[in-house]
């Protein structure tokens, strides 16, 4: 039985254990998760501004939101010039842009006779210069007609605008009733949307006195309601322009919350056996720990209001996998502790203290990529960064607290039956590998050959195919459809004769097609998906995004800086943390993976987008984190085997790490196969990405960063 003092410790854990999973059950039964647009449908529209009207724009645009009837929009300033409005359930982005595009100040001009500008009723009309700006409109509204006859428009104004109302009807007066030059125009972007006359009560030269006037015109209410809108919201500072629009359809994301959920239920059920398989009872307490591992990590998003998006949702479900990695480390370091004494309370608590370093180190290094999609990524990506840092934080909690607490009062009812626990032994893998006295390093230079025609191989995809950038680096418009039939050529064809020939078309899933092109508007956008429609017998469009080319151009350069900074940081990490050769040897191994990562993608033909950038960060979080377990014991084995040659070192390190890396990686595969499998999309791709990811982190550490550790070694 513990020790007083270690009774005391795991009272203190397992009160922690509880105050924990009691906090989470309640949020889970409290609280319902905040969806992104591309899981509950709807358009997302990035404006630009210059910085210092931004302000200014935000509260114009939010009285233009409320008018739409949107349930729940958000809008909220990223940066320093651009304003992100998120509009849940429109899907026409039409309709959306119709309203919040209208960016130009509200114009008050009077009208100096017939000319070129164009009136609501279609007299053309010639205007004066601008005398008033919509800030001098304090409010608009549609009320009925005191006459009778149908609807107007009361305009409420503020500051100095009464008396420049005063002014411009009072010369306005004095023109014949019926003569152009009696009327007042309201111009908004350059179009008038409304030219009222002057009512022939009023006095030449005298004006209309108050606060406020009336534009009559037998508006029916609806258009009244649409011009008072116009009116009290047209007072934009300075032009804004659309530089992304997103729209999602509510089933392409109801089949991604479908996709994801089942893919985590399936591959989390294969893991359990998997883990129960492996290590029997301590197996079990891991999936006991998993489960809560599993709803802190899901309260927490809850606490912190994230928003759950897709990439948020399959990097969850990736978490679930990580997350075994770190019970895979302290079972393989109690394995280790139980055939050197033969005390399984005593190993357990060895095997905790022994993996914590490791454990630390890994956690830390995927922190420090998710940090970075956090700091440097927007919309979707940056939520997959927040999903990903808390998911690494509940896993440590899960494996360090929660593990420890359940193995501490499972382990002393085994102390007979050490067969029972799965730790009695070292593993038929590593004892194979051990008793065949294996020296993996006597000839390093061959694997550093090996990896580098491997990485050749891989960039030489960029030579042959090219990299298909998306719409997020490029700049232009990716439309989504489903259809019954989907036949690429025939829709290339039909794309092509409607004067799309340089169009790219991909397809995605059994149903999905998505058609990719420069910047069109939105009759060029109803000719395209025409020209779909008649290829596949009937296509419905369910996804609709446009990426400025200068906000593209800022996307691709901010992906290169990112990777940059993400390189960096992990060497700064592990060149404190250990040798610094060690450090350069993993970041060396980092690189090769990113290269292979992005090659593979080459050859495969598939698009590199922002989610591509999410998975392309978690790689590098992945494979330093493999290349710091294998170092961690390295540096640990220099201590303990300070006569052997380095090689030798490593080597051994490479064997003893080997189970932990193989039951580890099997956990990971099955949740990403699943995804794989199951997802579509953007799911599929990036289940994809991640599964070449997590191939070539595992055996970069074998291939590249021990062969470069030794080879810096020995100079």
């Amino acid at each position: 039985m513990p020790r007083p003092p270690a009774r005391r410790e795991l009272l203190v854990r397992g009160l922690l254990s509880l105050g924990v999973l009691a906090a989470s059950a309640f949020l889970l039964l409290t609280s319902q998760p905040r969806l992104g647009l591309d899981l509950r449908g709807g358009t997302r529209i990035v404006l630009e501004t210059p910085p210092e009207a931004t302000d200014r724009a935000l509260e114009v645009l939010r009285r233009r939101v409320d008018e739409l009837g949107v349930a729940e929009p958000v809008l909220a300033r990223s940066g320093d010039r651009r304003i992100v409005v998120e509009l849940p359930g429109v899907q026409d982005p039409a309709e959306a842009v119709e309203v919040l595009g209208r960016t130009a100040q509200l114009a008050v001009r009077p009208v100096t006779g017939p000319g070129q500008e164009q009136s609501p009723d279609g007299a053309g009309l010639a205007l004066g210069p601008v005398a008033m700006t919509g800030e001098g409109i304090r409010d608009a509204r549609a009320t009925p007609n005191p006459a009778g006859v149908g609807w107007q428009v009361t305009v409420d104004f503020q500051g100095d605008a009464p008396s420049t109302w005063q002014r411009i009807t009072a010369e306005a007066a004095c023109a014949a009733p019926g003569d152009p030059r009696r009327q007042i125009a309201f111009v908004l972007d350059g179009d008038v949307v409304s030219a009222p006359q002057v009512d022939p009560s009023v006095p030449c030269r005298t004006g209309m006195i108050g606060t406020s006037t009336q534009i009559t015109g037998q508006f029916a209410q609806a258009e009244a309601e649409e011009l008072a809108l116009v009116i009290r919201s047209g007072a934009l500072p300075v032009p804004v322009e659309v530089v992304e629009q997103r729209t999602v359809g509510p089933t392409l994301g109801a089949e991604a919350i479908e996709a994801s959920s089942r893919a985590a239920i399936i591959g989390v059920a294969l893991t359990s056996l998997f883990l129960i398989f492996a290590y029997r009872v301590a197996g079990l307490v891991a999936v006991l720990a998993l489960a809560g591992y599993a709803a802190v990590a899901y309260a927490a998003l809850l606490a912190v209001g994230a928003t759950l998006t897709l990439p948020g949702l399959a990097g969850f479900v990736l978490a679930i996998g990580m997350a075994v990695d770190a019970n895979v480390l302290v079972f393989e370091r109690a394995r280790e502790e139980y055939a050197r004494r033969k005390r399984l309370p005593r190993s357990v608590d060895l095997g905790f203290r022994g993996a914590l370093s490791a454990v630390a180190d890994s956690n830390v290094t995927t922190l420090l990529a998710a940090g970075l999609l956090f700091w440097l990524a927007t919309g979707p990506v940056k939520g997959f960064g927040v999903t990903l840092a808390i998911g690494v934080l509940a896993s440590m909690f899960s494996a360090l607290v929660l593990s420890r607490v359940l193995l501490r009062l499972v382990v002393p009812l085994l102390e007979k039956r050490p067969r029972w626990s799965g730790l009695h032994d070292l593993g038929r893998v590593r004892t194979w590998l051990t008793a065949r006295g294996t020296r993996l390093f006597q000839r390093p230079r061959r694997w550093l050959l090996a990896a580098g025609l491997l990485v050749l191989v891989a960039l030489s995809g960029l030579l042959v195919r090219g990299l298909e950038l998306g719409v997020e680096f490029t700049g232009g418009r990716m439309f989504d459809y489903t259809a019954a039939a989907v036949d690429t050529g025939r829709v290339r064809a039909e794309l092509a004769a409607a004067g799309f020939g340089d169009a790219v078309v991909t397809t995605s899933g059994a149903d999905g097609i998505s058609v990719r092109t420069g910047p069109v508007d939105e009759a060029a956008a109803a000719r395209i998906g025409a020209a779909v429609d008649r290829a596949t017998g009937g296509a419905e469009r369910v996804g609709n995004e446009l990426i400025g080319p200068s906000l593209g151009a800022e996307l691709r350069r901010d992906a290169l800086i990112a990777l940059a900074i993400a390189v960096a940081a992990q060497l700064a990490y592990l060149a404190v943390r250990f040798d610094w050769r060690l450090g350069l040897a993993t970041v060396v191994a980092l690189v090769a993976d990113v290269a292979v990562l992005v090659g593979a993608f080459a050859w495969l033909g598939k698009t590199v987008d922002g989610v591509f950038l999410a998975a392309l960060l978690t790689v590098i979080g992945y494979s330093v984190n493999d290349s710091v377990v294998v170092f961690d014991r390295v540096r640990e084995l220099r201590r303990a085997q300070g006569d052997q040659p380095f090689a030798t070192v490593v080597g051994n390190a490479v064997l003893q790490t080997v189970p932990r890396t193989v039951n580890t990686g099997i956990g990971v595969l099955f949740v990403l196969a699943a995804l794989l499998v199951l997802g579509d999309g953007s799911l599929a791709d990036f289940a994809t990405a991640l599964l070449i990811g997590l191939v070539a982190g595992t055996t970069s550490t074998v291939v590249t960063a021990a062969p470069v550790a030794i080879a810096l070694e020995r100079r």
